[in-house]
């Protein structure tokens, strides 16, 4: 009886992603990937893309929890010999019964435990307490379990902060460094700021996570069915208009005081500002127009003429004002904003991200259904207006890290952003007034995920 089984690209991920070396996919492919039947072992076939032959590795969680290489084989002739050798080794190294396989960590080597609390039950966040607690969070949890092993807490408070005030900041950095294994960049934690620096290619960027922060006023509901959405179209634009550009501008003007194109391990590098907004309930859902028209200083209005063809028209705009705060549009044009090379974004960096992802992964709660509707661009170049979709998420879903992030470039950028550093996401560029962007196949731009949950 064979102790193999093949496993879903998804599911592997799930597990491994972190394993991978990015120099791997220089002179490999994967094609195949197995599993025993515990899933304590792990194997993936490669076609060795300079010898045209096959190679093998076999995987098994250290002490600290991280799936490893603890056994491979190169210059195999034939893909037969080469899932053969896997099944052998599989049998090998489980024969025993083996769950983890010691490759003579440090105690440093622990993983980040996030669930078990730390500080009294009434500091918790609400949200933190709700992923702990719900059977419909259960994908994230697993998911944001296999991933801990592998996060370098650079600044030593991620659990605390994680748990309390610092939630939303905590899942967006983490949202991020996911995002950045999976486009299989070289990752470097080793300064407690920027938050990342990242290499291919011979070329490095500098990334600095920041969030919009919930506002004062407003109590956390984020795990509530209840929305607190603006009412109508015509208070969206009202609030796009000068409220939220003010609140993407602090947090962005804040880090611009930072400089730290100053500091001398990124000096000359690349600066990119990742910003996403947790300012109030599914806030993320409507505000992304209002940081375009706050990083170029313009906004967009649009007809179509006698033959019927789509025409934008770039408005300028000069300040965005709410009471007696003010404050001028145009961030990229802004002093000293030319050492911000990009700002990147997504509506997507949220728990229910983590939560899809685990449950395409197979990381599922029996009894509950889980349904994500959105809305994606459009590519016919005559659309105003993106399309909507609705999916149920299981392990046929496709969804990605990348899926919904954009890069906003800045034109002034003494140092422009390597676009094939970050080939899978959404590009954006200021040309003569207008937006020029590079869209995947499928980009989001938002989506409200629902999770089911039947009665016990």
């Amino acid at each position: 009886m064979s102790l193999l089984q093949r496993m879903d690209i998804k599911r592997f991920n799930a597990l491994a992603a972190h394993t991978r070396s990015p120099a791997a996919a220089f002179f490999s492919r994967e094609l195949d990937w197995f599993a025993n039947d515990s899933e304590t072992l792990l194997a993936t076939l490669l076609l060795d893309t300079v010898d045209d032959d096959y190679a093998a590795v076999i995987l098994g969680r250290d002490e600290a929890g991280r799936f490893r290489c603890i056994d491979h084989e190169s210059s195999i002739p034939t893909q037969g010999e080469a899932v053969g050798w896997i099944e052998r080794a599989m049998a090998w190294h489980g024969r025993d019964g083996q769950k983890t396989f010691s490759q003579n960590e440090s105690k440093e080597a622990r993983p980040l435990d996030l669930f078990t609390p730390i500080v009294p039950v009434e500091k918790l966040h609400p949200s933190f307490a709700k992923l702990c607690q719900s059977k419909a969070f259960v994908p994230a949890r697993r998911q944001i379990a296999e991933i801990m092993p592998h996060y370098v807490d650079v600044d030593g408070n991620f659990v605390e902060q994680f748990q309390t005030t610092g939630f939303d900041a905590r899942l967006w950095e983490l949202y991020l460094y996911c995002y950045l294994v999976e486009e299989q960049l070289f990752l470097t934690r080793a300064h407690d700021r920027p938050d990342f620096l990242v290499e291919k290619y011979g070329k490095s960027v500098a990334i600095e996570a920041t969030i919009v922060g919930r506002r004062r006023d407003k109590p956390v509901s984020y795990f509530k069915m209840e929305m607190d959405l603006p009412a109508d179209h015509a208070e969206v634009l009202r609030r796009q208009e000068h409220e939220i550009p003010i609140r993407f501008g602090s947090p962005l003007f804040s880090k611009l005081q930072k400089r730290y194109w100053e500091l001398a391990h990124i000096k000359g590098l690349p600066l990119v500002f990742a910003i996403a907004d947790f300012h109030d309930d599914q806030s993320m859902m409507w505000t992304s127009t209002a940081l375009i028209n706050y990083l170029y200083g313009v906004r967009h209005e649009f007809h179509f003429d006698e033959r019927g063809q789509l025409v934008i028209t770039p408005i300028k705009i000069e300040i965005h004002r709410v009471d007696d705060k003010e404050i001028p549009s145009g961030f990229f044009f802004q002093p000293e904003a030319e050492h911000v090379s990009a700002v990147l974004f997504s509506a997507s960096g949220t728990i229910s991200k983590f939560n899809r992802l685990g449950r395409q992964a197979g990381f599922n709660a029996p009894g509950t259904v889980m349904v994500r509707s959105g809305t994606y661009h459009d590519h016919n170049p005559n659309a105003h207006l993106p399309r909507p979709f609705t999916y149920v998420v299981d392990e046929t879903a496709q969804e990605t890290w990348a899926e919904g992030l954009s890069m906003f470039h800045n034109p002034n950028a003494l140092h422009a952003v390597p676009e094939e550093l970050f080939p899978t996401i959404a590009h954006h560029r200021f040309s003569d007034g207008q937006i020029v962007s590079v869209m995947p196949k499928f980009h989001p731009y938002a989506s409200l995920t629902i999770n089911m949950v039947g009665k016990e």
